[in-house]
């Protein structure tokens, strides 16, 4: 006589798929090793996730009902015979993982065990309705999911579909002579990753360099493929490093054009000056106009900027933008002069 899957869950032959997600549910907590601690506990764990296993899957339903725990097997008169079963089929699945599964990841305890400080048993928490005692309707939310996607071949146990988190983003910092001369920078990140049994995780640290390249503009995007935390039930996040301009202490940045403030006098403005305009590549560019310079008036150095993201071997430009430094006072005498000087 082979198993009685039914019995297992405690449920009648011609159990409608409710009833037996509701058997499963109830049966697999009361007998979880998390909170059943009895040394049966573990075996009858794995009994309740086999018979569910069997039970929730259509096809394999069909032959154990006809043909028994044998027949679906391949173990007897039956298997393979005319008419019998077309496969062997034999438990390889993971109690726990098809725990989490069921339950989408979380854990159903938490909230079973922090009722007024007692735990409770899963006799006591049976109602109508299977979703009741969680919070949440019967239509699946919440990690309970009421369909599951395609199954694997050969009648296998169909699995929900994991999805990936969404992306870990970090500024990554980058001074204008990095993004002149390009650079690698190495950046250590922790992360969780499974241990060999899938179910429980560590911390590793890792370094990942990121290649800063020639010119490449602010809000460019470096992105390592699923390095964020892995758990039995997602995907890993892609972890993005975005390019953030740190403050220069001479220079702003314009595109691929840098912007150097060179402060002139009033007197300069109006009778000619000379500027001195330092380089990236640590040279200086001697500037001289005789035309009266207003505020904000620009000169601009062809080449002497950043590299251009998509042409390397050429560069931007350096803009020299005159910032006019007024007197705070001025004496009589020279107020009389300047009036006197300039046109009305």
């Amino acid at each position: 006589m082979g198993k009685d899957y039914y019995n297992v869950l405690g449920i009648q032959k011609g159990a409608t798929e409710d009833e037996i997600k509701k058997a499963y549910r109830k049966q697999a907590l009361r007998y979880h090793p998390d909170k059943n601690k009895s040394p049966q506990a573990e075996e009858k764990f794995k009994e309740v996730a086999e018979a569910y296993d069997v039970l929730s899957d259509p096809k394999k339903k069909d032959i154990y009902d006809r043909y028994g725990e044998e027949g679906l097997k391949g173990g007897g008169p039956s298997g393979g015979g005319p008419g019998g079963p077309s496969f062997s089929y034999t438990f390889q699945g993971d109690p726990h993982a098809i725990f989490a599964e069921f339950f989408g990841g979380r854990s159903p305890f938490d909230q079973f065990f922090s009722r007024n400080g007692a735990g409770m048993d899963s006799e006591d928490m049976d109602t109508d309705d299977p979703f009741a005692r969680f919070g949440m309707g019967g239509g699946g939310m919440g990690g309970f999911p009421r369909s599951f996607s395609s199954g694997m071949g050969g009648g296998g146990r169909q699995m929900v579909e994991k999805r990936q988190d969404p992306p870990v983003v970090h500024d990554l910092g980058v001074t204008l002579e990095e993004v002149y001369s390009g650079c690698t920078k190495k950046m250590k990140i922790s992360h969780r990753r499974l241990n060999p049994d899938r179910r429980t995780s560590r911390t590793e640290d890792k370094i990942l360099e990121v290649e800063i390249k020639k010119g490449w503009k602010e809000g460019t995007k470096i992105t390592f493929p699923k390095e964020g935390d892995e758990t039995p039930t997602n995907i890993p996040a892609d972890v993005v490093f975005v390019v953030k301009d740190k403050p220069h202490p001479v220079f702003r940045r314009d595109g691929s054009d840098i912007v150097y403030p060179a402060k002139v006098s009033l007197r300069e403005a109006l009778c000619g000056c000379t500027v001195n305009a330092p380089t990236l590549d640590g040279k200086t560019v001697t500037i001289t106009t005789r035309d009266v310079v207003r505020p904000g008036m620009q000169r601009r150095i062809t080449g002497e900027g950043l590299p251009l993201p998509k042409r390397p071997d050429r560069r931007g430009d350096l803009l020299v933008e005159y910032e006019v430094v007024f007197p705070e006072r001025l004496s009589q005498s020279a107020r009389d002069t300047i009036a006197q000087a300039l046109p009305s």
